[in-house]
Formats: structure tokens, C-alpha cells, sequence
């Protein structure tokens, strides 16, 4: 019985001597503090230029010219032009269009023998008063007859000049019994054919001139103070302040570009977008591709050069106006921006930053200032 209760209990005594002295001889734990790892962070040394600013706009091509087609004599058509058709070309002051002139040719040779006749009588009249007129210088005639003879003058001159009017009214109404183009250009529809009976005043196509065509461009207000625009300029801008403007669309899966220029300025302003509409005019000098009608195109327009701009990506913008800089301690510092213009990717900086400042770039969640970080210099 003895012996059951002393083996464990040396064994239990053994025990707690070994902890105790492992315990005595273990080695003293010393905290270490770890030093934080800088986080690595994108740079860009800033530096001012000059930079061209642009607005930017979407519209549909429109003819510059457009009319209708309008007889100015009624009767049958006998001929038309091939190209009279949708989408014909034609050349300026070619014939489209012939109308029956049988009626015409037969009111110029009955107004050519009225002239004929009137001026015969005018001659004869002429002839008569100034024989008169001499012999009344002589005493040999009558005052009245001398009268009654320049009466008879005078109403042969009003004669013989409406004679010369119906002659050359006779001369136009034959004329135009062809009826020409007024300019080169394209047809848009027509609505008449050979046999066909047009009176006068009736369209019976609608053209427009291909030499020049317009873009109406809707910009907002606020980027009118990009271009270089008078503020109070309504219609036609003065040829120097005509800003440059570039027209790009994909056709026939190629990309076209045609160059113009802002011709004009709409006085009204849409009620519906609030957008005022610039007028882009190009001239049609390019004939491997032609700017068509009714084609959508984008537009760039130039503006004004502005001055000591700083150019940024949009990921440096913090909190809408400021960005970070980073110091010669390597340390965050917010810098409060003056904001020019937010153009595509860049933001455009026109104060808050020296030339030599460098702007963090990368994307920080939690920026604290002050805090410290590793400055990678971006790669031009």
C-alpha cells in the first residue's frame, strides 16, 4: 500500500523539479517592433505647356443650297435629261428639262413684226414732225398742226417701245422653255416625265448644290468658352475667328476625314437640350470622296490655345479638386487644384501645381497625409 502512494508521488516530485528548471534556465522573450513597408506608389514630375483645346460634336450633313425645280412657262414636256433623276449629277447651267416651244416661237415672230411695224411708224412720225418743225420756223404751218404732229410722235415712241418690251418678253418666254440647272449639284426626287403637261410655278424636282455642304453641330453652352467665339456673335462669324473643324465618320468600312470650317452661329437656342448650334461648312474639293448628304459624322473643333496647363490622367484627381503630391521626404501631401476643363481620360490643370511637383498616380484607398511611401518615377 506504502509503496503505491510513494512511486507516483517521486514521479510527480521529478516532474515539477524538471519544469521548474527549464523554466529558470529558458531564455528572456524581448519584443521587436517591424518597421512598415512603404507601399509603392506611380510618379509623374509635372511640368506647364501650351495646349489646344478641343469641343467635340456629332451632326448630319445638309446641302448649303437646296431648291426646287420651277417652270417659269406652262406646256408639254418634250424632253427630259437623263440625269433628272434621284441622285443625278449635273452641271451648272445644263438643260434639264425642254418644253413644247411651238406656242413661244410663234409669240416672238408675231412680237418681232410688231416691233417691226412700230418702229416704222416711229420713223415715219419722226420724219414728219421734223419737216413740220421746219416749215413752222418759217411761217408755213400752223402751230396746231405742228401740235397734233408732236402727238402723234409721242404715241408712236410709247409704241414702239412696248413693241421692244413684248419682243423681249417673247425672247425670255422662249428661253425658258429649257429649263437649266441654276447650279452643279444632285437631284434629290423629281416628279414629272415626257408628255406630261407642267404649268407655271409648279416644281417638278428639288436639287441642291454639291460644292458646298454645312454640318449643324450642337455644343452646350459651357464649352463655348472653349473656342475662340465672340460671346455675342449670332449669324455669319468674320473670316479670321472662323475656327478650324475636322469631320471623321466609317463609310464602306474606311475611315474618311474632310476638313471645313464653323461658319456661322444659330442665334436660338434649342428649348428642348439647352445646346447652341454651330454651322460647319466644308467645301467639296475632294472628288475621290465626296462628303455625302444626309452621312452622321463626329467633329473636332479647334479652340483656344491655353497656357501653363498641367496634363493628367483622371486617376490622379482626389476628392474632385485635389491630388497628391509626394514630398522630398517621400511623404503624401494634398495639393488643392484649379480645374480647367475635364477633357476624355486627362483632367486639365490650370493653377495648384509648379513645374518639378511630383503627383501620385496610383490609386490609393485610404491616403493619409503624411503618410510615407515608395516613389516609382513613371516611364515616358
Amino acid at each position: 500500500m506504502m509503496r503505491t502512494l510513494i512511486i507516483p508521488s517521486i514521479i510527480v516530485v521529478i516532474f515539477i523539479l524538471g519544469g521548474a528548471t527549464l523554466m529558470a534556465t529558458a531564455p528572456a522573450l524581448v519584443p521587436e517592433i517591424t518597421a512598415p513597408i512603404p507601399t509603392s506608389v506611380r510618379i509623374r514630375e509635372v511640368s506647364s505647356e501650351s495646349v489646344l483645346l478641343r469641343v467635340h460634336s456629332q451632326g448630319n450633313v445638309m446641302p448649303s443650297t437646296e431648291s426646287q425645280l420651277i417652270p417659269e412657262v406652262s406646256g408639254k414636256i418634250t424632253w427630259m435629261s437623263p440625269k433628272l433623276v434621284a441622285g443625278g449629277y449635273f452641271q451648272e447651267n445644263e438643260v434639264l428639262v425642254r418644253v413644247d416651244d411651238l406656242d413661244y416661237r410663234n409669240t416672238l415672230n408675231r412680237a418681232k413684226a410688231s416691233l417691226t411695224r412700230a418702229s416704222a411708224e416711229q420713223q415715219h412720225a419722226q420724219f414728219e414732225f421734223a419737216r413740220l418743225k421746219s416749215l413752222a420756223e418759217r411761217k408755213l404751218t400752223s402751230r396746231s398742226q405742228l401740235e397734233n404732229n408732236l402727238r402723234a410722235l409721242r404715241v408712236a415712241d410709247a409704241a414702239l417701245q412696248e413693241a421692244r418690251v413684248n419682243f423681249e418678253q417673247a425672247q425670255q418666254d422662249l428661253a425658258r422653255t429649257q429649263i437649266k440647272s441654276p447650279f452643279t449639284g444632285l437631284v434629290r426626287s423629281e416628279n414629272v416625265d415626257i408628255g406630261q403637261f407642267v404649268s407655271r410655278g409648279a416644281a417638278i424636282a428639288t436639287i441642291y448644290a454639291s460644292d458646298l455642304v454645312e454640318v449643324r453641330l450642337p455644343i452646350a453652352d459651357r464649352q463655348l468658352a472653349f473656342l475662340n467665339l465672340p460671346s455675342t456673335q449670332r449669324g455669319e462669324l468674320p473670316e479670321a475667328r472662323q475656327p478650324n473643324v475636322t469631320l471623321t465618320t466609317q463609310y464602306g468600312g474606311k475611315q474618311l476625314t474632310w476638313s471645313g470650317k464653323i461658319v456661322r452661329t444659330e442665334a436660338e437656342i434649342d428649348i428642348t437640350s439647352r445646346m447652341v448650334h454651330l454651322v460647319a461648312r466644308v467645301t467639296q474639293n475632294n472628288e475621290e470622296n465626296p462628303l455625302s448628304v444626309g452621312l452622321f459624322v463626329d467633329a473636332v473643333i479647334e479652340g483656344l490655345a491655353a497656357e501653363e496647363i498641367v496634363v493628367l490622367p483622371r486617376s490622379a484627381l482626389r476628392n474632385d479638386n485635389q491630388v497628391l503630391l509626394v514630398d522630398e521626404n517621400n511623404q503624401l501631401r494634398f495639393q488643392a487644384i484649379e480645374i480647367l476643363r475635364l477633357y476624355q481620360d486627362n483632367v486639365l490643370v490650370k493653377a495648384g501645381l509648379t513645374d518639378g511637383d511630383r503627383v501620385c498616380l496610383s490609386p490609393i484607398q485610404t491616403a493619409i497625409e503624411g503618410m510615407s511611401v515608395n516613389p516609382i518615377q513613371e516611364e515616358a
